[in-house]
């Protein structure tokens, strides 16, 4: 619908793990090497942990096709709310063992034998779990026995385990401690800092065949980073929705107070995670514009776009400007080895 008047060739903020809107920071490409690794070491349990909406889905799939070979066997279970007899009937499936299916132990020996002769032919075989901080205990009990199969010198199966930080703290159960012992690996992802929330702006505008000073406005950058708090998925909702709302309203390029007002629809947290309290500024002032509780409490939206122009006009220019030499993101074409280590950061950052 926006596409022509924004100069775009698609939608930039679908939210679909589109790999060639793949974008690496420092910490995602790190994530990103941990997964590769533990899908092909051999070691044992890689854990992948993530607040939602941080990426870790778009990630994995990054981590799954750059390792994609005819000799290597991945399986994903998206849903883990199973029970043991379900988990093994749709591992039976995945891996093509139909004769398996129904019964555990006739699982458990046609999978020993699928995984032997897949080692002896010099392939990897690894089960991925998303969504694992919904496993039951007793399905994690499964999947620590299934990381045990091995041989003398390897792990014929790898685990990677996917999920939000609550996984984390299930792992710290006394009565999984034999499984967290077997966690090898372990990476973590973070909400995105003003900075990189630019450039995961940026770099998906430019993905989509469009210019980024032409869409939004510095200051309307400024707003999706504070309503969203640097959440991937969030400042998607957030863009694709100031983006519907500058092509009804044809304003190029969106700016901050558009954004305020789009965010107030979707009444967003004002802090991720908690609901935005009746009156509550959706971008909280600085402590010098603060009025007490009373006065935030009564302000309108248009009071709140008054403040959040003043406050964009008060700010230095380039005040959060990245340092020349600053690390760039990859502005992936797909498959995660072939975006560049350091691409032009003047092209990414001059979008400010």
């Amino acid at each position: 619908m926006y596409e022509a008047f924004f100069g775009l060739n698609e939608r930039p903020f679908q939210l679909t793990p589109n790999p060639r809107f793949l974008f690496l920071n420092p910490r995602q490409r790190e994530a990103l090497a941990t997964l590769r690794y533990g899908f092909t070491s051999s070691l044992g349990i890689t854990l992948l942990l993530g607040e939602a909406g941080t990426g870790k889905t778009t990630l994995l799939r990054a981590a799954l096709d750059a390792e994609s070979r005819p000799e290597y066997r991945h399986v994903v279970l998206n849903n883990p709310t199973l029970t043991p007899e379900e988990f093994y009937e749709i591992l039976a499936d995945r891996f093509a063992l139909p004769a398996a299916s129904g019964s555990k132990a006739k699982f458990l020996l046609a999978f020993e034998r699928d995984l032997a002769a897949r080692h002896a032919a010099g392939g990897l075989t690894a089960i991925v779990i998303d969504e694992a901080q919904s496993l039951t205990h007793e399905l994690f009990e499964e999947v620590r026995l299934l990381a045990n199969l091995e041989t003398a010198t390897a792990k014929l199966v790898n685990v990677v385990l996917v999920g939000q930080p609550e996984l984390a703290d299930r792992l710290n159960d006394p009565s999984l401690r034999q499984l967290k012992q077997r966690v090898v690996l372990r990476c973590s992802l973070e909400p995105l800092d003003r900075h990189w929330t630019a450039c995961y702006i940026a770099s998906r505008l430019r993905v989509a065949g469009g210019e980024p000073t032409e869409v939004f406005a510095k200051d309307a950058v400024l707003a999706i980073y504070e309503a969203s708090r640097g959440i991937p998925r969030t400042i998607g909702v957030v863009c694709e929705n100031a983006l519907l709302a500058g092509y009804a309203a044809q304003k190029k390029p969106v700016d901050g107070p558009l954004v305020a007002e789009v965010c107030g629809d979707l009444d967003l947290a004002s802090s991720n995670g908690r609901p935005r309290r009746a009156g509550e500024p959706l971008i909280e002032p600085p402590a010098e514009e603060n009025g007490g509780a009373d006065e935030r409490a009564a302000r309108p939206r248009a009071a709140l776009r008054a403040a959040a122009q003043a406050r964009t006009r008060r700010r230095e220019p380039g005040a959060w400007l990245p340092p020349k030499d600053a690390a760039a993101p990859a502005e992936g074409p797909g498959r995660a080895q072939d975006a560049p280590a350091n691409p032009d950061p003047n092209r990414i950052f001059r979008f400010f």
